[in-house]
């Protein structure tokens, strides 16, 4: 009995063992530069279906109140997300990105020195979708921040002030940086400001949409003109990384009126 005894308490040590190695193993796996991401297709069927034209309208996208910074819910149809902002100092990404998550998150958000997370958590027809949004400072200080922002984002944000041609000059520097470190986000291209955009003369408007849409298309991104202050395609900009995420079929239309908030693709 003694003997055996022993040997059953040995086996459950190298067990624990085995099992510890493995869970390691698959933590250095999951957090490896350039392994992309799998997600499931939300499926339009079902208990949780909802009509076309309720989807096309983004009545699909619902938002919920968020999680706090420290955790999440270990819930088996709990999607957790990164998305990135970059770009200039002073153009206006915190207060775009307080405008999507709410006031209340603003005050349990985890902030460090060149770095901002706030988490939000949405439902999309039916399963739980929790985005931590990583807000990396604008200075030369807080490039050192990027690698860890962008490496496994599903979207990366690349944000200008409208009424800065040198911040819109930038956004080519910040995704060059991002792109050494992750080459499967979506790109995103977002001026702010735009309150204060349509104030400018119209031929300097038309010379910032003209460099702005060459941007995009040079990087194969998606440009929105944005205003925080009005809530001027700020959720609607969301919606489309969902929907380009999980094959959903809302979609935004293309405006290139100038004068209106340009939405380029």
């Amino acid at each position: 009995v003694v003997h055996v005894n022993i040997r059953w308490r040995i086996v459950e040590r190298v067990s624990f063992i085995r099992q510890f190695f493995r869970f390691i193993w698959d933590r250095i796996i999951v957090c490896s530069i350039g392994k992309s991401t799998q997600y499931r297709r939300l499926s339009s069927r079902g208990s949780y279906a909802l009509p076309p034209e309720a989807v096309e309208a983004g009545l699909g996208l619902d938002e919920q109140a968020s999680t706090t910074c420290s955790g999440h819910d270990l819930d088996s149809d709990l999607v957790n997300l990164k998305i990135s902002l970059l770009g200039d100092c002073q153009i206006g990404k915190t207060s775009f990105l307080i405008k999507y998550v709410g006031d209340e998150q603003e005050k349990r958000n985890l902030e460090m020195a060149g770095l901002n997370l706030m988490d939000k958590t949405l439902s999309v027809q039916g399963a739980r979708i929790s985005l931590e949004i990583w807000d990396v400072g604008g200075d030369h200080r807080s490039l050192d921040h990027v690698p860890m922002a962008c490496k496994d984002a599903v979207a990366i944000l690349f944000m200008f002030d409208l009424t800065s041609r040198t911040t819109l000059n930038s956004v080519i520097g910040w995704y060059n940086e991002s792109r050494k470190w992750n080459q499967t986000a979506i790109p995103i291209i977002i001026g702010t400001k735009f309150d204060d955009f349509v104030r400018l003369p119209p031929d300097l408007q038309w010379t910032i949409v003209t460099q702005a849409r060459a941007y995009a298309r040079a990087m194969k991104a998606t440009l929105f003109f944005s205003s925080a202050t009005h809530n001027i395609n700020v959720n609607k900009i969301f919606k489309f990384i969902m929907a380009k995420l999980f094959n959903l079929p809302w979609t935004v239309e293309r405006n290139l009126t100038l004068g209106e908030p340009i939405i380029d693709f």
